[in-house]
C-alpha cells in the first residue's frame, strides 16, 4: 500500500469526501454507467447530464454544484462544447478506486 501511504491518501480522501454525498454518488454512478469517452455516446453523454436533475429532482444549479465538486475531486472530467458541458468518468478513475479497495481488503 505504499502508493496510498503518502500523497495518494489526500487525493483518495477528496474522492471519498465527494462521494459521501448521496446526490454526488448517484451522479457519479450514472456517469460511470453511461458516459465513457471513446464510446459512441456523444449525444447520449449530453443527455445523461441533462437528465440528472430530473432523475434526482434537483435544480440545475444544484446539479452544477455537484458536478463541480466531482470534478474538483478528480472523479469526473468536464469539457465545454458550445453551450453544453460534457461530463464523463475515465475508466482509470474507477480502476484506481478498485485497486485501492483490493489492496485494503488484502492488507
Amino acid at each position: 500500500m505504499s502508493k496510498y501511504e503518502n500523497n495518494g491518501v489526500t487525493e483518495l480522501a477528496e474522492m471519498f469526501k465527494a462521494l459521501a454525498n448521496p446526490h454526488r454518488l448517484s451522479i457519479f454512478l450514472r456517469l460511470a454507467g453511461c458516459c465513457r469517452p471513446g464510446a459512441a455516446c456523444g449525444e447520449s453523454m449530453r443527455a445523461c447530464v441533462g437528465e440528472l436533475g430530473g432523475e434526482l429532482e434537483l435544480a440545475p444549479s444544484t446539479v452544477s454544484h455537484h458536478l463541480k465538486e466531482l470534478h474538483r475531486a478528480k472523479l469526473i472530467h468536464m469539457a465545454r462544447s458550445g453551450q453544453t458541458v460534457e461530463c464523463w468518468v475515465e475508466p482509470e478513475t474507477v480502476d484506481e478506486l478498485t485497486q485501492f479497495f483490493r489492496r485494503a481488503a488484502s492488507a
